[in-house]
């Protein structure tokens, strides 16, 4: 059961709900609800009910008259945080070629893409929140520390929102203020450093000002943490190639000893682990009162979902054997029947295959059986790769609509500190050492639900390519390919060429790139044509640069 404060979380906001949507002229409006700026500020609960509306952002809940979320309506919620993977080589938009992700990394992203307003506009409206709040939260009377707290944890979101506009457009306009309609308008963008450099300093000051998780009450799970903000430092500092300091700051968190590895990674997706000590921060839903859409939009077709993710043979190929070997379709082990058997078993946990049960269903996506409504066509509402989502869906759901799912959506688990830890020292040149890889992706690998073989790897280079592939597959389909990929510099190499599917060897309707046949017997999805040196970073929406120019 959820607590008081996450249901505050997930309800529409009274206050601030009507404020402030993107960096023009919405950022010069007041609230525009029942309650007055100058009496809302005046008691403990209104400005908790505040708070709660800074850490909803623009979230949208599968409630009437909300309905599902059919685009990204922040970088917290399920469609824009777990639908970025459709740019990378881990899966496939079933909306097709043209959809607004694909179209972010195949060699067509224009100013025009409507993922970059939804984007940009979400930050700007969590940011607007941001600085409202922090210009008003002294007009109440609150103890010190209580004030104190509430004023670190919108710091942490709206540095938050800084990280990931640095991240994915570079340069943006660092609005610290309430901007006047005026302003708005012909508002500048910092570079992508100084954008970089406000937030580095934020995450810095607050996270000694937050609690720890291991202090965090229970009616408070889901509120920001010490780790919390220290993870995201970490993040930063690994995309700026700030080894000593990503590992310090990862060392920081692990030294806390408040968080482990849970021992059983699908609990940590399907909604029966919510409280684990290995999920860091997460956007809470409740079921009923605060729902997400997510198996609506990632359940089979034949289960009544829609299948929008579609994960992609590359990501399928990308799981070791159980003894730790790297997989090859001419290793006799390999089993097309069942690509799962004799496979690292977070395979099975994260991806859904053709003949694996699920709920009380055998997925059926062979590609010759039209009877199955999760046939592998380029027309049905069903996969397009032959494989579906297994992470984020619930087996055990048993509500008769799939946009009343309850399900938590990770954002940052240990398990990422603990690989980034390793990252930076490997990076660092201080990876050789056996104590080290124990610790770390030894422990994740080591997991009792997982227990792949232990890393002894000690070559920078070698270790480095087990590292990312590690990467890879712990976090697979949780947002943070793409991310990794543009941080490593090898977006470009990976992301251009063909993407195939499921493997349906003798299928007669067999999907191919023009008359070459694949070899595995694979089904053709899609190619990529990365364009080095301009996708790197997303050009500001044309929508923002029509009213203001300066953000060309």
């Amino acid at each position: 059961m959820k607590t008081s404060f996450i249901y505050k979380f997930l309800l529409p906001l009274l206050i601030l709900s009507g404020s402030l949507s993107s960096c023009r002229k919405e950022l010069d409006k007041t609230p525009l609800d029942q309650f007055s700026n100058e009496s809302f500020w005046t008691s403990e609960p209104n400005v908790m009910l505040a708070l709660a509306g800074v850490y909803r952002g623009n979230i949208q809940m599968s409630v009437n008259p909300t309905g599902a979320e059919f685009s990204a309506t922040d970088w917290w919620s399920y469609h824009g945080l777990l639908y970025t993977e459709f740019a990378t080589d881990n899966a496939y938009d079933r909306r097709g070629d043209n959809s607004g992700f694909n179209t972010l990394t195949n060699g067509t992203l224009t100013a025009t893409n409507g993922y970059l307003s939804n984007y940009w506009t979400a930050s700007y409206a969590r940011i607007a929140r941001c600085n409202y709040f922090l210009e008003n939260i002294s007009k109440a009377a609150l103890a010190p520390a209580l004030m104190n707290r509430m004023v670190a944890e919108v710091r942490f979101i709206r540095a938050c929102q800084y990280f990931y506009l640095s991240q994915f457009f570079g340069a943006a306009p660092l609005v610290k203020n309430t901007l006047t309609l005026s302003e708005a308008n012909t508002v500048k963008k910092a570079t992508k450093t100084e954008v970089q450099d406000f937030a580095e300093a934020e995450f810095k000051e607050v996270a000694p000002l937050l609690p720890r998780s291991g202090q965090l009450a229970g009616s408070e799970r889901g509120r920001a943490t010490n780790q919390a903000s220290l993870a995201f430092l970490g993040r930063l500092y690994l995309a700026e190639e700030k080894w000593a300091l990503a590992a310090s700051t990862y060392k920081q968190i692990i030294d806390f000893n408040d968080n482990v590895i849970d021992p059983n990674f699908e609990s940590l997706f399907n909604g029966t682990n919510e409280t684990s000590k290995e999920i860091i921060f997460a956007t809470q839903y409740q079921q009923d009162l605060a729902p997400n859409a997510m198996m609506q939009h990632n359940y089979p077709a034949k289960l009544g979902g829609f299948m929008l993710d579609c994960p992609l043979g590359s990501l399928v190929e990308s799981y070791e054997f159980t003894d730790g070997a790297p997989f090859s379709f001419t290793d006799p082990r390999y089993n097309a029947g069942n690509p799962g058997e004799n496979r690292d078993p977070r395979l099975k946990y994260t991806v859904l295959y053709n003949g694996q049960p699920f709920k009380n269903i055998i997925y059926n996506s062979n590609p010759d059986d039209a009877s199955s409504p999760d046939q592998l066509t380029t027309s049905k509402q069903g996969t397009r790769t032959g494989f579906a989502l297994k992470k984020f869906n619930s087996e055990a759901f048993s509500g008769g609509d799939l946009q009343n799912s309850g399900i938590d959506l990770p954002i940052i688990r240990y398990a990422e500190v603990l690989l980034g830890y390793l990252e930076a020292k490997l990076e660092n040149g201080e990876g050789s050492d056996q104590a080290l890889l124990d610790a770390t992706i030894n422990k994740v690998r080591g997991r009792s639900g997982v227990n792949m073989p232990r890393v002894t790897e000690m070559n920078t280079v070698a270790l480095r390519t087990i590292l990312r592939r590690e990467r890879r597959n712990e976090l697979a389909l949780e947002g943070i390919r793409y991310w990794d990929l543009l941080r490593w510099k090898t977006i470009g190499q990976v992301l251009n060429g063909d993407f195939y599917g499921a493997a349906f060897p003798g299928a007669k309707n067999l999907r191919k790139k023009g008359t070459a046949t694949d070899p595995y017997s694979r089904w053709y999805v899609t190619s990529k044509a990365f364009r080095v040196g301009i996708d790197e970073l997303w050009p500001v929406p044309q929508s923002e640069v029509s009213i203001n120019p300066n953000l060309k």
